[in-house]
């Protein structure tokens, strides 16, 4: 295929903006880039694509999310409402974890899948946990995922929530399917673990040792609140990180969500031992936990990502969030500069994507480059260049404006419209399942 006649967004090192370019797409991946009257003529059979002035650019990452948070959209939590993050989980989500059966993952699955086509993500990096529809559970969301088209990384949490035969299932889970999907093209895994606060130092051996010889690091939330940190200290006299680090769970292939409320040592180790961390702004801000020190991490060398955590696929909408949060937070126009965004969303994220589909390079047009890509029907009333480009995304892109999403090569939506899936009869099905969820969930609130 060859997109003709479009404003590219090359996210290179050094980013270029090219104007009126077309771009070949052949085995799913850039095959050339140029000119467009030059490319028309260099491939005169190629099937075409007329971008008509619109941006082409590397399709939107998501380094970190909870495809099956769709069912708690709109749902009511009994009683008062919870006071601080630990009440969130004991009162939403571990109760929603165990409402979940085979059909309510694959649905939420769909939904957030076409949500994330339709936002323009092509990929994303999803934590799981259903604890009563377990061994398997990773196949259905594979299998939604590929269906789809989109790519993703995904892993289930290891839990002492549940038990100990719980928590050994969850391992086998992890193993299986780290196994199974090791040459996927679109599914890759990694090795799941809920938090500190709910691992014991057995259970967190146990998860080194299988993870041994898998060629994998771990995805995990460490510090969304500061019960994680005194449970550590209670625990082992350590704080979590430093926990962590002594059981091997930290590397450059371990991913840290939140990271919140760590110390300076502990932001030394994630910098020493190339571990990632995902910043995820619109849920901190919604569960009132407070706001990592992005910044202070980003100098000492840590390369923060940015998620959304089960906030539907909207990653400017997420740019825009991590901007203002901080300047908020710290009463300072100045903190979170633009660039700094850009390098967590697009760069950042980009890396981190590559840790697992090493093959080619993501979130850059470039030739060899994966063909995940998007078209933006956007239209920028002052010039935009490589200089500024963060701040038009920041306050002039929207999902809305996103007309086309192809990832590796095959196009997922065009002219707004999904070729993979049916959003209706999804959407539909899951109205039809979620009050049976809801009344489930209902059973496992204390």
């Amino acid at each position: 295929m060859l997109i003709t006649r479009a404003n590219l967004i090359t996210w290179e090192d050094e980013t270029r903006i090219l104007e009126n370019y077309a771009v070949l797409v052949r085995d799913g991946c850039i095959a050339d880039l140029g000119p467009s009257a030059e490319l028309e003529n260099r491939y005169p059979d190629a099937e075409r694509l007329d971008a008509g002035g619109q941006y082409l650019m590397p399709g939107n990452i998501v380094a970190h999310t909870h495809f099956y948070g769709a069912f708690a959209r709109g749902m009511a939590i009994p009683g008062p409402a919870p006071k601080d993050f630990p009440e969130i989980l004991e009162k939403l989500w571990w109760p929603l974890d165990q409402a979940l059966d085979e059909d309510a993952v694959r649905l939420s699955a769909q939904v957030m899948l076409a949500e994330a086509i339709r936002h323009g993500a092509t990929t994303l990096i999803d934590h799981h946990a259903s604890p009563n529809f377990l061994t398997g559970s990773l196949d259905v969301i594979a299998d939604a995922v590929e269906q789809a088209g989109l790519r993703a990384v995904l892993c289930y949490e290891v839990t002492d929530r549940y038990g100990a035969a719980k928590a050994s299932e969850a391992i086998d889970e992890n193993v299986r399917f780290l196994r199974k999907t090791a040459v996927n093209d679109l599914v890759r895994a990694t090795f799941g673990l809920h938090a500190s606060l709910t691992l014991s130092d057995a259970t967190l051996e146990a998860c080194r040792q299988a993870a041994e010889g898998l060629d994998t690091g771990f995805h995990i939330h460490v510090a969304e609140h500061e019960a994680d940190e005194y449970d550590s200290l209670a625990k082992s006299g350590e704080r979590v990180v430093d926990r962590l680090n002594r059981f091997g769970i930290l590397g450059p292939k371990s991913i840290v969500a939140h990271a919140i409320h760590i110390d300076g040592r502990e932001a030394a180790l994630l910098a020493e031992t190339g571990t990632w961390v995902t910043h995820q702004p619109r849920s901190n801000m919604n569960n009132g936990v407070g706001v990592a020190a992005v910044e202070s991490l980003l100098r000492l060398g840590v390369p923060v990502c940015l998620g959304t955590d089960g906030f539907s696929s909207t990653m400017w909408t997420e740019w825009k969030t991590a901007y203002l949060l901080h300047k908020v937070w710290h009463r300072d126009p100045r903190r979170m500069n633009g660039m700094d965004v850009a390098r967590m969303a697009a760069y950042n994220n980009a890396a981190l994507a590559g840790v697992f589909f090493p093959e080619a390079p993501l979130g850059k047009l470039v030739p060899g480059a994966f063909a995940d890509l998007i078209l933006v029907d956007y239209h920028p009333n002052t010039p935009l260049t490589s200089g500024n480009l963060p701040w038009h995304i920041l306050f002039g892109f929207h999902e809305s404006m996103v007309t086309m999403t192809m990832v590796n090569g095959k196009v997922l939506m065009r002219d707004r419209q999904l070729l993979v899936l049916d959003e209706a009869e999804i959407n539909a099905q899951a109205r039809e399942l979620a009050p049976r969820v809801w009344e489930r969930y209902r059973s496992f609130v204390h």
